[in-house]
């Protein structure tokens, strides 16, 4: 087991009703001015937004407002949150929202209190010195934001999608209720599974050899997500199916899945390569595409690795004498399954064409600069070769 430092400061608050509690919790932690922070619309059409203006209502809570977040949150955009907070004298910020929103909100807040443009301190040419505290409410399950320390935005004008993390990206608390999600589309929620599924199984694609107990803990998250998955698409307000996807997502990307191994996330930095060039590919429905084709490249590489993913994730018959056998079976499941919730199987069907993939690969490669780290290291012509494999 390799060397790590686990730390989650954020404090959980899960289950039914529990967005009702927001002001109560924000009045606990001391907040005197709070940035109410959601996205584009459907936390008016869902009752949400008048549940939780209530709630800060009631618990004496002074709160502006601002929406508008997009997906694949742009940064122009949290520029002028930063600016908004700075003119309004905020001190506490409340996300409302998915991954795009509390996204946008830790940036925001790094920015503002480290004095510096959100892209720079995303790119590494500023420091991330503070951070305003941020509570969320989460209304998706999908990118583990509201435990994470990590953050994502896209530069629109550059056309480029970078992720930043850093332990100021960590919510004070996160809002967990399943059921603020049975109104989402079944796009929506199978993006989100898909994205749940990927933050576990790139750290499960270990670089650091095997870990029975990392192992045994992944393949665990892994099969009830694609159990849980299946029943909140047939069910979409089956509350245990939605539990357990919520709280699943959560602690896939909290560290827990990658505390003592050594992994690389890059089937997420090939797929962001597609969502920078189209900001309308959800992020979970490009990793659909993206990781088959990144597995059918590097399988061979360990066989023993990919039997075991394809035996115990997805029920292959394992075959110790042709590890090739369960390795490919566990592939194919993988794209059968990504099929069977309405997620994209080729990037043609995200509307990409194969005269886009040496732009493609030299985005990602930063135009040969940079080698992306994974069973071998992927050059710039390894990466077409891999988008090629998803047409």
């Amino acid at each position: 087991m390799e060397n790590f430092i686990f730390h989650t400061p954020t404090k959980f608050y899960f289950g039914r009703d529990t967005h009702l509690q927001a002001g109560e919790i924000l009045r606990q932690y001391g907040a005197k001015k709070v940035l109410f922070y959601y996205g584009q619309g459907s936390i008016f059409t869902t009752g949400l937004h008048a549940a939780v203006s209530q709630s800060l209502q009631m618990a004496g809570v002074e709160y502006v407002e601002m929406g508008g977040v997009k997906p694949n949150p742009d940064v122009e955009f949290c520029r002028k949150t930063a600016g908004f907070i700075q003119a309004q004298g905020v001190d506490f910020l409340l996300a409302v929202g998915g991954g795009s929103v509390i996204d946008s909100a830790k940036m925001a807040a790094i920015a503002v209190a480290s004095g510096a443009d959100p892209w720079d301190i995303t790119t590494g040419k500023a420091e991330a010195k503070g951070a305003l505290p941020l509570g969320v409410i989460l209304t998706i399950a999908a990118t583990g934001s509201e435990g994470s320390d990590s953050a994502v935005l896209t530069n629109e004008t550059l056309g480029q999608k970078r992720g930043f993390s850093h332990q100021l990206n960590r919510p004070r608390f996160a809002i967990l209720n399943p059921e603020l999600t049975y109104t989402l589309p079944p796009y929506q929620t199978a993006a989100g599974i898909t994205d749940i599924m990927m933050h576990t199984c790139e750290r499960y694609i270990s670089l650091s050899g095997e870990n029975k107990l990392l192992d045994g803990m992944a393949e665990g998250l892994l099969r009830a997500v694609i159990d849980a998955g299946r029943q909140a698409m047939a069910q979409p307000e089956d509350y245990d199916a939605r539990a357990t996807l919520m709280w699943a997502g959560m602690l896939s990307h909290n560290g827990l899945m990658g505390a003592g191994r050594k992994y690389a996330m890059t089937a997420h930095k090939l797929e962001h390569v597609l969502s920078a060039m189209d900001p309308s590919v959800a992020h979970g429905a490009g990793l659909a595409v993206i990781w088959p084709a990144y597995l059918k490249y590097i399988y061979r590489y360990d066989l023993a690795r990919f039997a075991q993913y394809g035996a115990r994730i997805w029920g292959c018959a394992p075959d110790f004498y042709h590890l090739e056998k369960p390795a490919l079976a566990g592939i194919e499941a993988t794209e059968d399954y990504f099929r069977s919730i309405g997620m994209p199987a080729t990037l043609r069907e995200l509307g990409f064409t194969e005269s886009q993939i040496p732009a493609m690969a030299a985005a990602c490669s930063q135009n040969g600069r940079l080698v992306l780290p994974a069973l071998i290291p992927l050059d710039e012509e390894k990466m077409a070769e891999i988008y090629r494999l998803a047409l």
